[in-house]
């Protein structure tokens, strides 16, 4: 209660303070921006980075007044989780989606293409989406793509951390979503998301991410020393051949699955951005002029396999084959000798 307490009186207030000053500041940091950018190697990188912090900012104080007013008309709150006002707060974030990624796409020449299934392709069929996890913001990709091309309505497992960001932590509080915290004692996680995964209809998809965070070396290979320590030394060779994904967790997969009998499963597999693996190689990096590729994989329910090992080796299968698209498609800017 008391960390919820410190998200919604304290943080919150202090982005939309913190938001008003830089407008009113504006003139200034601009000027600073524009002047440092010629010492810094890329075109004006400093202020295309200030630009778009102070979008995602305004942005995210906008939302947070907005959301404000939308408790209140509400009923304080009483009516916030009815069908109507899920259906206000889905248009709300494919809104803010789309305004952001347009002006990511112009200031930082960011693209994104997808190949895979049209989105006609699961038609009034629930759809459970396991994604890749590699990269800044691939997740916000991921959902953007889901609602803006597809015409899902997410429901998302994020981890609890991103409950710090005010907006994503009201907005998320209003639709089907859960933050989740892996390895705390008495949390069930595989409960929390099979609860999450119930009750989808045709045109949810319940997004999660089988390895459990973003690809690092270092993450890959703690991730193949836990299943040597669990005496899965079968599983931990076949993740020792995945040089580009973590080996997958496949409890919460299992978990969904279970919990929507009826759902098709997407997988999606992306590159592009996967290998800014620190503050400092995005920084290097910018601007971007990147293009992410998302590759999307329908698997009907018929073909899914029944039984929890038949399922594993079926997850572990389809990472392989991910592992080896990513392979195939990785940057062609990638630096050589960049361990991954």
């Amino acid at each position: 209660m008391l960390t919820w307490a410190l998200r919604r009186l304290v943080v919150a207030p202090v982005v939309v303070a913190s938001t008003v000053l830089l407008w009113v500041t504006a003139p200034l940091w601009l000027l600073v921006a524009a002047a440092l950018s010629p010492l810094l190697p890329g075109r004006w990188r400093a202020l295309r980075l200030a630009w778009i912090a102070i979008v995602y900012l305004t942005m995210e104080a906008l939302l947070l007044v907005v959301l404000l007013g939308m408790w209140l008309a509400a009923g304080f709150g009483r009516r916030v989780r009815t069908p109507y006002w899920e259906g206000i707060h889905y248009d709300l974030v494919q809104g803010v989606m789309w305004v952001f990624f347009s002006e990511a796409r112009r200031v930082l020449r960011l693209s994104i293409a997808t190949d895979g299934p049209a989105p006609d392709a699961h038609p009034g069929v629930p759809i459970v989406v396991c994604c890749r996890h590699a990269g800044p913001g691939d997740s916000f990709t991921l959902i953007h793509a889901l609602m803006h091309w597809y015409a899902r309505e997410p429901r998302v497992v994020l981890k609890d951390t991103l409950a710090w960001d005010p907006a994503i932590d009201v907005l998320l509080g209003r639709i089907p979503a859960r933050f989740v915290t892996p390895g705390r004692p008495g949390t069930d996680v595989d409960a929390e998301i099979a609860a999450l995964a119930t009750g989808l209809d045709e045109n949810d998809a319940f997004v999660i991410f089988p390895e459990g965070g973003n690809f690092t070396p270092e993450r890959r290979q703690r991730a193949i020393d836990r299943l040597h320590r669990l005496g899965l030394h079968a599983m931990a060779e076949r993740a020792e051949q995945m040089t580009h994904v973590l080996a997958p967790k496949p409890g919460g997969l299992l978990a969904a699955l279970d919990a929507a009998p009826e759902a098709d499963v997407v997988l999606v597999a992306h590159t592009g951005l996967d290998h800014l693996l620190t503050i400092g190689d995005v920084w290097r990096e910018l601007p971007m002029d990147k293009r992410i590729t998302m590759r999307w994989w329908q698997v009907p329910r018929s073909e899914i396999p029944e039984g929890r090992e038949a399922r594993i080796e079926w997850l572990y299968g389809w990472w392989e084959q991910i592992d080896a698209w990513v392979a195939q498609n990785r940057p062609e800017d990638l630096p050589s000798g960049r361990s991954r």
